[in-house]
């Protein structure tokens, strides 16, 4: 299970980051929507292997060995064509591999300082929202279908503040979508029934969904040169996936320890409105608070 984890996470951020950087290079005024409608794929993928994976468990002609490895070959055959037809359209940079000048520069540190603390948690729905629906009554196969319904509203989450963010601001996007995510999470033990559950679960996936398009679109402006956007993204993306590593288990400390979701709840809403408002300080190193930035 340890192997399984380290690989197929170090794999999926090996088929991310380089579509995602490859995808900036292409665009500059319209960068949001194209980098939010290219990681907004992910979440069809999330409503789809969900609702399939659930029905091929469940069947008893196929095996659980049989119903990951059938994931396995549709992944394969996405995949293929992609790694054949994405090509960066600046030539490689020669030279370091790293940047870490980059970490000197301020509105880059600060907007990965912002991003930490908002994914140190925002994924806490992802992974509570189930447990916490059947202990509310949900029956549990509704509470399958929950983290479906996030990851489907979560696609029109990365889209239209995308393309928003092109008009209004990639940093004010980001604000926004972390300010509007912290009040939800703190909302996230007062909802009761399943009606309340589930309209949480669609607006959490539309405004969290801002924030993974949010951030990606927010990393590839600071660079001057086009060329430098993966390694800058790389290099982000690298440090708050820390955050994404030691989050979820903090969560799972607190629901044990208390017994209850109230605490999680104020303490990952605390980080994620807080890491909106960072990105403040990252507005003001660009010398532009109030500006569309």
């Amino acid at each position: 299970m340890l192997a399984q984890g380290m690989l197929g996470g170090i794999s999926m951020g090996l088929s991310m980051a380089p579509c995602m950087a490859a995808t900036g290079q292409y665009f500059h005024k319209k960068r949001g929507a194209a980098m939010g409608l290219a990681i907004a794929g992910s979440s069809l993928g999330g409503v789809l292997i969900i609702k399939k994976k659930g029905k091929m468990l469940n069947n008893k002609s196929l095996v659980f060995g049989w119903s990951v490895r059938i994931c396995g070959f549709l992944m394969l055959a996405l995949l293929a064509p992609a790694c054949a037809t994405i090509r960066a359209r600046l030539p490689q940079r020669k030279g370091k591999f790293f940047l870490p000048a980059a970490f000197k520069e301020f509105q880059y540190v600060s907007i990965i300082g912002s991003a930490f603390l908002m994914m140190l948690g925002v994924f806490m729905p992802f992974f509570y929202l189930p447990t916490y629906a059947v202990s509310q009554g949900m029956s549990t196969q509704l509470a399958s279908y929950i983290v479906a319904i996030l990851n489907g509203a979560s696609f029109f989450g990365r889209v239209i503040p995308g393309v928003l963010a092109d008009k209004l601001g990639r940093l004010n996007m980001l604000c926004i979508a972390g300010l509007s995510t912290g009040i939800l999470v703190f909302c996230f033990h007062l909802t009761h029934s399943n009606a309340s559950i589930i309209v949480f679960s669609a607006l959490y996936g539309f405004c969290s969904g801002a924030i993974i398009s949010s951030i990606s679109v927010a990393l590839a402006q600071v660079p001057k040169n086009a060329g430098d956007i993966g390694t800058y993204l790389g290099m982000g993306m690298c440090v708050t996936g820390l955050a994404v590593l030691i989050g979820p288990p903090i969560d799972g400390v607190l629901v044990t320890r208390y017994g209850d979701f109230d605490e999680v709840s104020i303490m990952s809403g605390v980080f994620v409105v807080v890491g909106g408002l960072g990105v403040l300080i990252a507005k003001h190193a660009a010398g532009k608070v109030f500006a569309k930035n």
